[in-house]
C-alpha cells in the first residue's frame, strides 16, 4: 500500500478537504464552544438567582412563623389571660360576667392585628369554664387531635410549630404561673398568606418544608402527595436533571432542624438556550452557506471541465474523436479543452486517411466468413442428429426392441419440433402432440409407476398459445412430484375454457411442497429478477409476462404429500392463425 499524498487525491476531494479544514469544522467548534459557554453562563445565573429566591422565602416564611410564634407569647405572660385561666367559677354566672369584663375583644383584636394568623384558640381543662369563642375546653376529642399528641411529647417552654397538610400552627403553653390548671394556645396561619409567600417566591421549581426527620410537610408541588407528612424527601420524584438547594432554618427553638428544599429542571433552567437556538442556528447556517456557496462556484468551474475532458479522452479509445464544445475560457482549463481538440482532429484524420478503410475491408471479409461458417453447422448439426436418432431406432427394431424404437422416435419427434417451429405462437393441438412424446418418454422411464390422463376440450385445439407454454409444467410434475413418490404417480391435464378465458389445470398426486417453499417458488417466479434451478417454469412465467402483461392468471397450490396443482387462465383467442405467418 503506496504512501498517502495529496497527489493521489482527486481535484474534487482536495477542494471538500479544504473546505472541512478551513470552513466546517472551524464554524462547527466555534458554534459548540459559544453554545457551552451560554449554557453555564445561564445556569450560573438561574442558579444564583434560584438561590437568592429560596433565600428571600425562608426569610418571608421565618417572619411569618415568628409573627405566630410572638403573639402566643403575647398570651402566655398576660396576666389577665392567665388569671381568667387558672380561675375556678362558682357559677355559670359569674364566668360569663367575667369574661365579658376582662377578655372582651381581646382575640379579635389580635387577629386584626396580625394578617397573617387565622384564628386562635385557646384549650383548658378548668371545669368552670364553659365553651365560648376563643376558648374551649379540653375535651378527649381534642386531646385525640394529632397535633396535640405530637404536640404533648415534647416538654419544651417555647412555642412548638405544628405543620399537617392543610394548615401551620403556633401551639404554646399557658404554664406562666404555677397552678393545677393545664392550658394551651394554639394559633393558626393563614394558608392563604403562606401559599401566596410559595407562588410569589420567584423560584422557578418545587419548593418543599421539610420536617427535621427529613419528611415533607407542605410543598407546592402539585403533582405530588405530600399530605400524609410521611414522604421522605429522599423519595420525591425528581426530573431527570436536577438542580437541588437546601436552606436549613438554625438559631431558632421552634424551627430548628426545618429547612426549606426546592428542586429546579435543567431542561427548564436551559429554556432560554433553547430559545436562542434557533438564532444559533441560523448564524451558524449563514457562516456556513456563504462560504460553501463560494466554495461549490469555484469548484464546480474546475471540476466539471475536468470531468467533462476526462469523458472526451476516454471516448478517443473508442475511436470516438468528438471536439469538446467550444467555451470562451482563458484559464489553463479552456487552453487544454483547445489543444485537445486540435489533436484529436488530426488523429480522427490521421486515421481516416490511412487505416480506418483497410480495416473495415478486412472487418467485413471476417464477418462474411462466420456468417457462412455458422450457416454450415446450422446445417449439418440437426441432420447429423436425426440420422443418429434414426440409426439408433432402428437398431431397435432389429434388436426387437419396441419400446425402446417408440421412446426414440418421440424423442425425434420432440426435437424436429423444437428447431422446426419458427414461429412463437402454436396451436394447442401441437402442444398437446409435445406434451404426449414427452410423457410417453417418461413412461418409458418410470413404467408403471407412471400414469396420465390428457383431457382437451375441443373447442381448444385450435387456439394459439405462446410455444412451450404447458410443457415445461408438465416436465416439472414428473420429475420433481412423482420421481420421489412412492405410490404409482398420476398426472391429469385439463385444459378447456371457461367464459372468455382459457383454462390450463395441470394436478400430481407426488410429493407437493410445504408451505415455506411454495412461497419461495412464487416468489422466485414473480418477483426474482435472477435465473435459479427452475429454469423452465421461471421462462414460461416471463414470455407470458411479456405476451399478456397483466391479462392472465396464474396459481400454485401444493400440499406436502399430496401433489401439487398448476392452474393458468389466459385470454381466449389471444393470437389468430394470421400471426403464425
Amino acid at each position: 500500500m503506496g504512501r498517502f499524498h495529496l497527489n493521489h487525491l482527486k481535484l474534487r476531494d482536495k477542494l471538500i478537504f479544504m473546505y472541512f479544514l478551513c470552513v466546517f469544522i472551524p464554524i462547527v467548534l466555534t458554534n459548540i464552544f459559544f453554545y457551552n459557554v451560554s449554557t453555564n453562563n445561564i445556569i450560573n445565573q438561574k442558579t444564583h438567582d434560584a438561590d437568592i429566591a429560596l433565600e428571600q422565602l425562608q426569610r418571608e416564611l421565618r417572619a411569618v412563623i415568628d409573627e405566630a410564634a410572638g403573639i402566643s407569647y403575647l398570651y402566655y405572660i398576660d396576666p389577665v389571660l392567665n388569671d381568667h385561666l387558672n380561675h375556678h367559677y362558682a357559677s355559670q354566672a359569674e364566668y360569663i360576667e367575667a369574661l365579658n369584663e376582662k377578655m372582651r375583644g381581646m382575640f379579635n383584636k389580635s387577629e386584626q392585628a396580625y394578617h397573617t394568623t387565622n384564628s386562635t384558640i385557646i384549650y383548658t381543662d378548668n371545669k368552670t369554664m364553659l365553651a365560648s369563642g376563643n376558648i374551649l375546653p379540653l375535651t378527649e376529642s381534642v386531646v385525640a387531635e394529632p397535633w396535640y399528641q405530637d404536640f404533648i411529647q415534647t416538654n419544651v417552654s417555647y412555642p412548638y410549630l405544628y405543620v399537617n397538610d392543610s394548615q401551620i400552627s403556633m401551639i404554646q403553653r399557658m404554664n406562666n404561673t404555677v397552678t393545677s390548671v393545664n392550658s394551651i394556645v394554639k394559633i393558626d396561619l393563614n394558608m392563604a398568606t403562606v401559599r401566596q409567600l410559595f407562588a410569589n417566591s420567584g423560584f422557578e421549581g418545587n419548593i418543599y418544608f421539610v420536617h427535621p426527620n427529613q419528611t415533607v410537610h407542605f410543598a407546592n408541588d402539585k403533582e405530588m402527595d405530600w399530605s400524609s407528612g410521611t414522604l421522605p424527601i429522599t423519595k420525591v420524584e425528581k426530573p431527570e436533571k436536577p438542580i437541588e438547594f437546601n436552606k436549613l432554618y438554625a438559631n431558632n427553638n421552634y424551627l430548628n432542624g426545618w429547612a426549606l428544599h426546592g428542586v429546579m429542571d435543567e431542561k427548564n433552567v436551559l429554556h432560554e438556550v433553547r430559545k436562542s437556538g434557533s438564532f444559533i442556528f441560523y448564524l451558524a447556517a449563514l457562516n456556513f452557506l456563504l462560504p460553501t456557496i463560494i466554495i461549490v462556484v469555484i469548484s464546480r468551474s474546475i471540476h466539471h471541465r475536468l470531468v467533462r475532458i476526462l469523458i472526451y479522452m476516454k471516448k478517443v479509445k473508442h475511436q470516438q474523436f468528438e471536439p469538446i464544445p467550444y467555451e470562451d475560457s482563458r484559464d489553463e482549463i479552456g487552453q487544454l479543452t483547445s489543444e485537445f481538440n486540435r489533436m484529436t482532429a488530426r488523429i480522427d484524420n490521421l486515421i481516416n486517411d490511412v487505416y480506418m478503410a483497410d480495416i473495415q475491408k478486412k472487418d467485413l471479409e471476417i464477418r462474411q466468413r462466420q456468417a457462412q461458417l455458422h450457416a454450415l453447422h446450422s446445417q449439418i448439426n440437426p441432420h447429423f442428429l436425426f440420422n443418429a436418432l434414426e440409426t439408433i431406432r432402428m437398431r431397435s427394431l432389429m434388436k426387437g426392441e419396441g419400446e425402446t424404437a417408440r421412446t426414440i422416435n418421440y424423442m425425434a419427434k420432440i426435437f424436429r419440433k423444437s428447431i422446426s417451429w419458427k414461429r412463437s405462437w402454436v396451436t394447442i393441438r401441437e402442444e398437446i402432440e409435445l406434451i404426449e412424446c414427452f410423457l410417453e418418454i417418461q413412461k418409458y422411464r418410470f413404467g408403471d409407476k407412471l400414469q396420465y390422463q390428457l383431457t382437451v376440450e375441443d373447442a381448444v385445439y385450435d387456439q394459439m398459445i405462446p410455444k412451450m407454454t404447458f410443457l415445461p409444467f408438465v416436465e416439472n410434475a414428473s420429475i420433481h412430484g412423482v420421481e420421489g413418490s412412492p405410490a404409482i404417480g398420476l398426472i391429469a391435464l385439463h385444459i378447456g375454457l371457461s367464459g372468455n378465458r382459457l383454462v390450463f389445470r395441470l394436478s400430481d398426486n407426488g410429493m407437493g411442497m410445504t408451505e415455506s417453499k411454495l412461497d419461495e417458488l412464487l416468489h422466485y417466479l414473480k418477483d426474482d429478477d435472477t435465473i435459479g434451478d427452475n429454469v423452465g417454469m421461471k421462462n414460461v412465467y416471463t414470455r407470458l409476462k411479456l405476451c399478456y402483461p397483466d391479462a392472465f392468471e396464474f396459481d400454485i397450490q401444493s400440499e406436502h404429500g399430496k401433489g401439487t396443482t398448476v392452474e393458468l387462465r389466459l385470454p381466449k383467442d389471444g393470437k389468430t392463425g394470421e400471426d403464425m405467418q
